[in-house]
């Protein structure tokens, strides 16, 4: 019987997918153009001698078809390859959805407005709701930007700050104190509800929640909740957790399942307690368990926020704190690493980049195997399945006789 523990370093792309022209982001490459900008300003290449022996810098080039500017080495142990996607969409919903065997072959709704992103009437509709007349923003934004901008005026009118992104996603921040973090999410949940109920196929309200006195101090929490709809079809979250094993959200994932196949939540805030909690998990939790971990500050403390060093320091730390996972992993324990999309920190804009993902699958005494190109993130998934026993999934083509080869 096994475990398994996932880490979704979320937003760390290899380089541009196939489809990359659809989505505007030919050129884009998560991992090789932070590695470039992180030697730049630090004057030395990234040091990743975990991830290297993992098959990271393989992958990572032969995904992007160029050398990584990082040291640590050719793959030692574990299968390494990486992953296009077919779902229709760069997000996290649609990411982790097609990494646990449901891509999402359909079309998001969006608010393409970039001026005044959400209609009058549907905003007539939230306020009728909620009873709170009128909001600030409406506008594509990047929450901290927006914060900055709209935080003061917020604490003073109590309106909340409402925001969107090239993603399916309607945010609304607010002050933790000032408006109340139980007030912002009774907020979000009527706008979720009115989202579906009009069928406007928005994927999350995301709840924002931040501190501060004033534009030189507001800080985002920990408390950020997202309001996913559910995915379309049962995921292998469901199906181990319908078999009698158990699934562990640490982080967000709970949130972009809509709490559907979880057996245990855990929230943590930040890289550390996310990759504490990780192995807290990993030694106490029985056979047959899955943990799944978001490590959402690679997206949007460093992806969103265009912080090429940021985000290469938090992959060194990750690195760092590999041995530490890895030695807590019985024999029949699989660790896999990889992503959900791109954010790739020197790209225009700060939206998602279409690119390929990692696929890092390890086990004691495993030999480096290399899996080449992969057609969907589902292949992570069906491998799972396999590892647990568990029937096939619709999507995704298992490689576990190559790991038992």
């Amino acid at each position: 019987m096994s475990r398994a523990l996932i880490l979704v370093v979320d937003s760390f792309g290899l380089g541009a997918a196939p489809d990359a022209e659809k989505f505007g982001d030919v050129g884009a490459n998560t991992f090789a153009n932070l590695a470039d900008e992180f030697a730049k300003q630090k004057q030395r290449p990234l040091h990743l001698p975990n991830l290297a022996q993992l098959g990271l810098l393989d992958a990572a080039q032969a995904a992007g078809q160029r050398k990584v500017n990082a040291t640590g080495g050719q793959a030692t142990s574990g299968a390494y390859g990486y992953a296009a996607e077919l779902s229709s969409g760069k997000d996290t919903p649609s990411g982790h959805w097609e990494m646990m065997g449901v891509p999402v072959l359909f079309d998001w709704g969006y608010f393409h407005d970039k001026e005044k992103s959400f209609p009058e009437d549907l905003l007539q509709k939230i306020y009728d709701k909620t009873g709170i007349q009128g909001c600030l923003g409406n506008s594509h934004a990047s929450g901290t930007t927006i914060i900055a901008a709209l935080g003061e005026e917020h604490m003073k009118s109590g309106l909340p700050i409402c925001y969107t992104s090239a993603d399916s996603v309607f945010q609304i921040a607010a002050h933790e104190e000032s408006f109340g973090l139980d007030n912002l999410n009774k907020y979000c949940e009527q706008v979720r509800e009115l989202l579906s109920e009009l069928d406007l196929n928005i994927g999350r309200v995301i709840a924002r929640p931040f501190i501060g006195t004033n534009a030189e101090d507001f800080e985002r929490t920990g408390n950020r909740r997202d309001y996913s709809v559910l995915p379309p079809a049962p995921t292998l979250l469901d199906n181990i957790y319908d078999n009698g094993g158990k699934v562990i959200s640490v982080g967000k994932i709970a949130d972009i399942f809509a709490h559907q196949g979880i057996s245990e939540k855990y929230k943590a805030t930040g890289l550390e307690a996310l990759i504490d909690c990780s192995i807290e998990q990993l030694q106490s939790q029985p056979e047959q368990s899955l943990i799944f971990t978001n490590l959402v500050n690679f997206d949007q403390d460093y992806g969103h926020r265009r912080d090429p060093v940021g985000y290469g320091e938090a992959l060194e730390y990750l690195d760092q704190r590999l041995p530490e996972v890895i030695n807590s992993l019985k024999d029949d324990d699989y660790l896999v690493i990889t992503a959900d999309h791109g954010c790739d920190p020197t790209w225009h804009g700060n939206d998602h980049t279409r690119e390929f993902i990692p696929v890092i699958f390890y086990k004691k005494g495993m030999p480096a195997i290399n899996l080449g190109q992969r057609d969907s993130f589902a292949d992570i998934g069906a491998t799972l399945a396999d590892v647990f026993k568990l029937s096939p999934l619709e999507y995704g083509k298992s490689f576990d006789l190559l790991l038992n080869s």
